[in-house]
């Protein structure tokens, strides 16, 4: 077991080349050459090893976890081992029994699988017509062959896993973007209402008061003509009975006339500052009627740029997608 212990904190250490203080997926790729595992299976290891899955291992992490991946490893090697020995019993093996060809393809296929070739490529045809063809005419070059692919696929692998990671960070950035987006919008939509309210409010107080002060002028000339009609109601009764009765004087009768003719150009003047006041009326109510549909085509406006503005993000958003 300290052998072992031993041993990892060495394979720590070959993956943290920069001293970071901790080993990430492709830091995990670099004991490919040390250890007969292919680098899918290394991968299968980082995951298993990084439980809370963060993405990194710290060193006792790393320590821990791969010491005890060690000793399994070692016990199951134990087994083989154990197990190998009682076959040997056996008339005939399984490599006895095994065709030149079929045990080219059995170490063909466990080549690519320490490779995780399956994730990269979806043919193997060619990589396996040359991988035989070296091996029956070129034996002496089959090696470096091999090192060459365990070369690429480690290459296509380390990148494979740098686009993952793009496209994890484009995707939160995408996701940051599009909630300060919906944040402006919202942001956007309060200020609007909020003006449109106080729009509507000032204009709402600013009418109702001419309206009031209208209203209060009419009322006032409807109580002058109300005692001017009673005035000349007065008068005329007056008038009957002077006529009913006894004769008066011409002087008399004179000025009665005089005083009735004063009050008929009163009772004139009044209902005409009266009619004047009623199309005073009108023209304020026609005013209030046109600045409201304004006010209306104006929120309409505002709420029409709104519109064309928010469009305008969508489309960008769609285009930062």
């Amino acid at each position: 077991e300290l052998t072992v212990l031993g041993k990892a904190q060495e394979f720590f250490q070959i993956c943290d080349l920069e001293g970071k203080g901790f080993v990430t997926r492709q830091d995990m790729q670099r004991l490919h050459p040390e250890l007969p595992l292919s680098l899918e299976e290394l991968e299968k290891v980082f995951v298993t090893l990084d439980a809370d899955g963060n993405g990194s291992l710290t060193p006792k992490e790393f320590i821990t976890g791969f010491s005890q991946f060690l000793l399994e490893q070692i016990a199951l090697k134990n087994d083989m081992v154990q197990l190998s020995e009682g076959e040997t019993a056996c008339p005939v093996r399984y490599e006895e029994t095994m065709t030149g060809d079929e045990d080219e393809e059995f170490q063909f296929s466990n080549f690519m699988d320490r490779l995780g070739a399956a994730k990269v490529l979806d043919d193997e045809t060619d990589v396996k017509q040359l991988w035989l063809q070296l091996r029956k005419e070129e034996p002496h070059l089959l090696s470096n062959f091999e090192e060459f692919l365990v070369r690429i696929f480690s290459q296509l692998q380390e990148a494979d896993n740098e686009k993952n990671e793009l496209e994890c960070a484009l995707k939160k950035k995408i996701a940051a973007y599009d909630e300060e987006i919906q944040h402006l919008y919202e942001e956007m939509e309060q200020q609007i209402k909020k003006e449109k309210e106080q729009f509507l409010l000032k204009d709402s107080e600013r009418f109702q008061s001419q309206s009031q002060e209208l209203e209060r002028k009419l009322l006032s000339k409807e109580q002058e003509l109300e005692q001017l009609v009673q005035k000349q109601k007065r008068l005329e009764h007056q008038c009957t009975q002077l006529l009913s009765g006894k004769e008066e004087t011409k002087v008399e009768n004179t000025k009665l006339k005089l005083t009735n003719q004063e009050l008929l150009r009163e009772l004139e003047r009044t209902s005409h500052e009266l009619s004047l006041a009623q199309q005073q009326l009108q023209v304020l109510q026609e005013e209030a009627s046109r600045l409201h549909e304004e006010k209306e085509m104006e929120v309409y406006r505002v709420t029409e740029t709104l519109q064309r503005e928010k469009s305008g993000l969508l489309k960008q958003l769609d285009f930062l997608r």
